[in-house]
């Protein structure tokens, strides 16, 4: 688990400086090591930084300020896996031909080692960087496929003259990008690319825009004009000989099997999997916690993980409010015999570092990030790496809103819908788009508690509004009519653009990994290309899960209603004098700033009567403070 940067100038070589500056803006990723790559006329040098370690900065002179490059890599270490000097990086080839910088952790690693040694090709480390960049020299971009755990890599072949960033499946690790005519520049964190001189802070109201309707920003737009997100599973090759860069996708979601299988035969194998991937998962070379929340997902790893006879440390943080999750997360940690530590947080510590930690987020967003509380928490107790249960959601069905799903489908296929075909007058019209080919995409949209299009178009002046692309169908999958086409909406939208975003955003601002058992390739693979009516029975949400978990879990943990792992910011709105003079202030500042109407504002401050309502206030209190983190001088 690291940090990369990056850059390449396709015209004339630029000074080291901006490389420089973009790796000390996520120091927070990597502060154990860091170390550059510099290519400059043919020439290439590998070079330390002043946060390297000793024995780094002994093997390679310290990067200064002011040397011309043409290409630059930069990377920040954060030590899990082979903990010596070996797994340095930027790493090279023995011929010093390919360049690698990789941020993640594969989990297949060792695998793919054996059958690489079987290859001919030797190491000279035990790390998983150099088992992918002996990958990419016996596969080239068909490696990609075949690493199974979270990753953004970028690779610099002087053989073939190409560059390449990667991203995983899911888009556990984040990977931004900055494409002009000057050149192409990357980095793990947005921070980093506002560092770069080929880089303005400008707003792009599309990505706001989406961020309104989502709650998050939808892959590939950002909220950042000239900035995008590398979309998961897909990877770059720029040409370094012409600057030409294609874009290309190296894995799909299967889709639901025809073949016939029964619950219990999938419910085996799922045990099976989660069993496989907890077990690679615990590896690591540093301390490793389960962080529980009380649920489902959470207990079954802690469960998993103590019975594989692994020294695991659990831990529960606890908000007002959550005292239900957090004694079913105590009892099940006494229930299974490991060490269990809660972490009460109160208002007042929360508020605390309210407006640093909203600003570390690289956009506004709907809600307020407890993670960010539980990485500093972990941090704090050494725990480096923590095994977490999100992605159980989307690929079991665990939202409420999937069962509403069921409903919508079941109603989209009665008759009364066809004497609405041919009518012209308003009602008809709502009752065709409801149940249109494309309706699966906006009831995913409606279920996001957020926005509503028509409330983003009132609240946004209007010249900035019509500048605004509204068409979302870019954003259309494959139009199915059925429960898989809106999984695909909830793993690439939901959990890639969303919650693996900002967990990785929330972790790493404390050096630290957190990992997902629920989203290892197998897991995936199998889950998804179920038979649809043996994945959801549209009666019980997370139906496999629970029935794969019957047999580990207390009865209490089983039966405990699906709540959301949050903070109640909505109570304190209403009734915490502080919380509402910040809110009030921060609106009254974002007033001036003339970008939205403030009679629509004061209409939602004034009328907060729906549980909800609070949402559409945060987002206007996250982008205030958003703007003035990124384009307040």
């Amino acid at each position: 688990m690291c940090g990369i940067t990056g850059y390449y100038s396709f015209h004339h070589s630029i000074s080291s400086t901006n490389i420089l500056e973009m790796n000390q803006a996520i120091k927070h990723r990597g502060p154990d090591d860091e170390g550059f790559w510099i290519y400059n006329n043919d020439q290439a040098v590998s070079f330390s930084g002043i946060d390297s370690t000793q024995k780094i900065k002994e093997q390679f002179p310290v990067l200064e300020e002011g040397i011309d490059c043409d290409i630059a890599l930069g990377f920040r270490r954060l030590s899990i896996i082979d903990l010596s000097e070996k797994g340095h990086q930027p790493m090279l080839s023995e011929n010093e031909q390919i360049m690698i910088t990789f941020n993640g952790e594969i989990y297949n690693f060792k695998k793919l080692r054996n059958e690489l040694e079987s290859a001919g090709h030797y190491f000279r480390s035990t790390s998983d960087t150099e088992v992918i960049l002996k990958a990419y020299q016996e596969w080239g971009n068909s490696a990609f496929s075949k690493l199974d755990g979270m990753f953004a890599i970028c690779i610099v072949d002087l053989i073939t003259q190409k560059l390449v960033l990667a991203r995983d499946r899911v888009g556990m690790k984040p990977l931004f990008y900055h494409q002009s005519p000057e050149g192409l520049v990357w980095a793990s964190e947005i921070k980093a690319l506002l560092k770069h001189e080929f880089v303005k802070s400008q707003i792009n109201w599309n990505g706001v825009y989406t961020n309104f309707l989502f709650q998050t920003t939808l892959a590939p737009q950002t909220c950042f004009q000239h900035i995008f997100s590398l979309e998961p599973a897909s990877f770059i090759t720029v040409d370094l000989k012409d600057q030409k860069v294609i874009k290309e996708i190296f894995w799909k979601m299967p889709s639901p099997s025809q073949d016939a299988v029964s619950e219990p035969e999938a419910v085996k194998k799922i045990d099976e999997l989660i069993c496989k991937s907890i077990s690679e998962q615990l590896y690591a070379d540093v301390p490793v916690a389960v962080m529980m929340s009380g649920g489902i997902d959470s207990t079954l790893i802690a469960s998993k993980s103590k019975s594989s006879n692994t020294d695991i440390n659990t831990y529960t943080v606890s908000y007002p409010f959550s005292e239900e999750e957090v004694k079913n997360a105590a009892l099940a940690a006494r229930h299974f015999g490991v060490p269990h530590e809660i972490k009460e947080i109160s208002e007042e510590e929360a508020l605390e570092q309210l407006k640093e930690n909203i600003q570390h987020f690289e956009e506004p967003y709907s809600s307020f990030e407890v993670l960010i509380n539980a990485a500093k928490y972990a941090h704090d107790r050494g725990f480096k790496v923590v095994l977490s249960g999100n992605g159980a959601d989307e690929l079991f069905a665990g939202y409420a809103h999937t069962l509403k799903l069921s409903r919508w489908l079941v109603m989209r296929n009665f008759n009364f819908i066809s004497p609405f075909i041919f009518m012209k007058d308003k009602f008809s019209r709502r009752v065709k788009n409801y149940f249109s080919q494309n309706a699966l995409f906006d009831f995913f949209r409606q279920s996001q508690v957020n926005m509503m299009p028509w409330e983003a178009k009132a609240l946004i002046k209007p010249d900035i509004f019509h500048k605004v692309d509204t068409n979302l169908s870019k954003y259309h999958l494959s139009e199915t009519k059925n429960y898989s086409g809106y999984f695909e909406y909830d793993m690439k939208y939901s959990l890639s653009s969303h919650h693996v975003f900002r967990d990785d955003l929330s972790a790493m601002k404390y050096s630290v990994e957190f990992r997902y058992p629920y989203l290892s390739n197998s897991l995936i693979d199998y889950v998804s290309s179920l038979p649809e009516n043996i994945r959801f029975n549209g009666i019980q949400n997370k139906p496999l899960l629970r029935k794969t978990a019957e047999k580990y879990l207390p009865k209490e943990v089983l039966n405990m209603p699906k709540k959301g792992f949050s903070f109640p910011v909505n109570y304190f709105i209403k009734n915490d004098n502080t919380i509402r003079d910040f809110i009030f202030e921060t609106l009254e500042s974002l007033k001036k700033r003339n970008f939205f109407n403030a009679s629509v504002m004061d209409d939602w401050w004034n009328n907060q009567h729906h549980e909800y309502d609070w949402v559409k206030i945060w987002q206007l209190v996250t982008f205030e403070l958003w703007y003035q983190k990124y384009f307040e001088k």
